[in-house]
């Protein structure tokens, strides 16, 4: 290759080097939720969103880029003291977001060192004010008191503190059995506090259906004596209308021809019943010192049902007709009976 063709390559080449120069110089691609810090000979001139730039080669550079997206921050764990002095180690997560690329470039340093330091002294702060018990039960009010003390500082640098979220509590192990026993104590507490209201309701539920059962037996007793009476006395007027209706016939019959006799019968029969009877039921026995006095008694008997059973008229009445001394005496008798 002669010496003019190998110096025309060289140039080429050389040409070629420089314009790829200058475009990675000048063009410049900035991706999505993303902003580049262009500085002008080492002084801040512009930042640039998504997209492609055009910056004008050795005067103008990128001198930070910075993620507009949320990020996640781990925050380590460190030793607190509670307000009743118990020492508990405690870790979380950070989130924030830039959304000032000036600002997180020129505000501070390193926005994620200092966000992650004043997350650690401001839950130091947060968990010095509560006890150990509260530490598990405020949760909510540490994150937001951890959240609204980060985000004062970090607005001067460009960056929105979003969330702050505890990851783990460990009190030490000494501290760990005490609650674990102080929740059993607890638990059991509760267990014989429901298993006593539980026996209260109990006896309060029996007592009121044993009321309600005294209650509906008590009723149900006044009703049945209500009812017996009730029958009772419609018994006795059933009775009391039959043995009117019984003595009026029996009256009627001893009218008739015929009814005298039979009634004196009937007055000998039941005499002599009620009188056996008598004898069966008692060891001692009274009787008549003459037994033919029992014809007069049924005699008597006789006599009163007559009189009795008469039917009353409005005619004067007769003057009897006085029979003679000598039959005024004890009535006949028949086979021991007293006949008329």
């Amino acid at each position: 290759m002669d010496p003019a063709t190998l110096t025309s390559l060289v140039t080429v080449i050389v040409f070629a080097v420089i314009v790829v120069t200058l475009l990675i110089k000048t063009a410049v691609i900035v991706p999505q939720k993303s902003q580049f810090v262009v500085e002008r000979l080492g002084k801040y001139s512009k930042s640039i969103g998504a997209g492609l730039h055009i910056l004008i080669p050795f005067i103008d550079k990128i001198a930070y880029k910075r993620s507009l997206k949320e990020e996640v921050m781990d925050i380590p764990a460190q030793s607190c003291i509670t307000r009743d002095n118990v020492s508990v180690t405690i870790d979380g997560v950070l989130y924030i977001r830039v959304i000032d690329a000036k600002m997180s470039c020129y505000g501070i340093e390193n926005y994620y060192i200092a966000a992650s330091q004043l997350a650690q002294t401001s839950l130091r702060s947060a968990i010095g004010k509560i006890d150990l018990d509260k530490t598990f039960e405020e949760r909510e009010t540490i994150n937001a008191s951890v959240v609204q003390a980060v985000d004062e500082a970090a607005q001067e640098w460009g960056v929105k503190i979003m969330r702050y979220e505890i990851k783990d509590i460990t009190p030490p192990s000494t501290v760990m059995n005490a609650m674990e026993q102080q929740m059993k104590a607890e638990r059991e507490k509760r267990a014989e506090i429901a298993i006593s209201e539980g026996d209260r309701q109990s006896r309060i539920n029996r007592s009121e259906g044993l009321r309600q059962e005294a209650v509906q037996i008590s009723e149900g007793e006044k009703q049945k004596r209500i009812n017996e009476a009730q029958g009772r006395a419609q018994e006795i007027l059933l009775v009391a209308d039959a043995t009117a209706q019984g003595l009026q016939k029996v009256a009627e019959v001893i009218n008739l021809p015929g009814g005298a006799e039979a009634m004196n019968l009937k007055v000998a029969e039941q005499y002599i019943d009620e009188f056996g009877n008598l004898a069966k039921e008692n060891n001692t026995m009274i009787i008549p010192a003459d037994l033919a006095n029992m014809g007069g008694m049924v005699a008597t008997a006789t006599e009163i049902i007559k009189k009795t059973s008469a039917t009353p008229t409005h005619a004067p009445k007769k003057a009897a007709k006085k029979q003679p001394a000598a039959t005024q005496g004890t009535p006949k008798s028949v086979g021991g009976f007293a006949v008329e």
